[in-house]
């Protein structure tokens, strides 16, 4: 079948995604297994890009960009850029919306997925500063900048996708498969730093070991951007764009019909995203700081927990279809709120204390965090579905995980690591605040 008599073409369908639906046209339906497939591979490649900035942010860049300053104030500025690119989601969205409508949802994919590659790989030419002194920290800055507006560009839709054709009674089973990308993106992360600092003296990590991730995520990207590309193109999908379901509306629209579903939505998983950051990157920065711990010994331990999390993300999706998505998002935030009060000291008392709290922390995170993407996408209107959705998620980092890290070891050097748990059990009230205000989420979600 030719490209220009192919089925389902959108006015706004390019030609290169004519050529492709072309190529990938072999009739047969797209089930939602394959969907799913395309979807942990684009999240694992988005989550991993993350990680790997993450763990550079308390192991490189203090002493690369900052060495001027002591190592705590250097990773606390480390942190702030690393909430650039949770500020600069939303502009990508806008931009990335704008370019969807244009000329169509392979377009957009194909630059964002490049534009996120390419930021992370520039990132691994970063000057030192010694050699571009405060330009170091502003090309970092720059970068980062570049991978958030590309995250903000490159919402596919594909999970909604996965939502519509989930078989009836398995929303929450359908609802986690997203949400495995995090957990397997921060494993391989964590255990590809785990080798390079194992296997190089310090100053060779520090001077060109640390490059190397950040030119893997290059290379994930693009194998992500073709099994992404490869539904995008079906006529499934394009069917889901022609009845509105993946259509990009206007966003100033979208914002005035749907604000409120956008609030609700934004800070409804709040629990989830806060604690996201209390057992990922804050935990590192804490023991790299304040411990005599090395980094491979508890990149190693995030890396167990991690798989803990994948077990519990994958539990969250038979006990949603059980007992409700709203009533496991609500118990979990509610066990997020005791948690917050006494897991962080755990940190403090040795190495089983810290062991105890990753893996207690990955299995809560694991049962909210599988449940809290797209809480609320059933609400909004077809039309504003796709739109809202991302913007949503958009604003739910933002607020949720953003500036966590930043905050979490101001407050916990400050004032001690009971001080971190307050930020978790605040993001926990935000969640069941949520929660109880939405009786729509109360009336849909389960």
């Amino acid at each position: 079948m030719s490209a220009d008599t192919a089925p389902n073409t959108s006015p706004h369908t390019t030609q290169a995604e004519r050529d492709a639906r072309a190529l990938h046209d072999d009739g047969h339906s797209l089930a939602p297994a394959e969907i799913a497939i395309g979807v942990i591979i684009g999240r694992t490649s988005e989550f991993f890009d993350f990680f790997v900035y993450a763990i550079a942010s308390v192991l490189v860049f203090p002493k690369l960009v900052f060495p001027h300053l002591d190592p705590l104030t250097g990773t606390l500025w480390s942190f702030a850029i690393f909430a650039l690119a949770f500020a600069a989601r939303p502009v990508g969205t806008v931009i990335f919306t704008a370019i969807d409508r244009s000329y169509g949802r392979g377009a957009k994919l194909t630059i964002a997925l490049f534009l996120l590659g390419g930021s992370t790989a520039a990132i691994a030419f970063l000057p030192s500063y010694e050699t571009a002194g405060l330009g170091a920290a502003l090309l970092l800055a720059l970068f980062r900048m570049g991978q958030g507006v590309a995250l903000g560009g490159s919402w596919d839709g594909l999970a909604s996708l996965l939502a519509i054709n989930a078989p009836e009674g398995k929303r929450g089973w359908y609802a986690m498969i997203p949400q495995l990308g995090a957990p397997l993106g921060l494993i391989v992360a964590s255990l590809l730093f785990m080798f390079l600092i194992a296997a190089l003296p310090a100053q060779d990590f520090l001077d060109w070991g640390w490059r190397y991730p950040f030119f893997v995520a290059f290379a994930i990207n693009v194998v992500a951007l073709f099994a992404r590309l490869r539904i995008v193109v079906t006529p499934e999908y394009e069917q889901g764009f022609a009845n509105r379901d993946l259509e990009p509306a206007p966003l100033l629209e979208t914002v005035r019909s749907e604000w409120r579903v956008i609030v609700a939505g934004a800070f409804a998983p709040l629990a989830s995203f806060a604690l996201f950051h209390m057992v990922t990157v804050f935990p590192l920065s804490w023991v790299f700081l304040f411990t005599d711990e090395t980094p491979v010994r508890f990149l190693m331990i995030e890396a167990i927990a991690a798989v803990f999390g994948v077990a519990a993300i994958i539990a969250s999706g038979t006990i949603a279809d059980r007992i409700g998505r709203r009533t496991l998002l609500g118990a979990t935030a509610a066990a997020i709120a005791a948690f917050s009060g006494f897991a962080p000291q755990l940190l403090g008392a040795g190495e089983v204390g810290e062991a105890a709290f990753m893996i207690l922390g990955f299995i809560l995170l694991g049962l909210a965090f599988g449940q809290s993407s797209g809480a609320l996408s059933s609400n909004f209107h077809p039309r504003h579905r796709y739109t809202g959705s991302a913007f949503t998620s958009d604003l739910a980092w933002l607020f949720g995980a953003g500036f966590a890290p930043m905050v979490a070891l101001w407050l916990s050097s400050e004032f001690g690591l009971l001080a971190a748990g307050a930020y978790l059990l605040s993001g926990a009230i935000g969640t069941l605040v949520a929660l109880w205000l939405n009786r729509e989420l109360a009336r849909t979600i389960d």
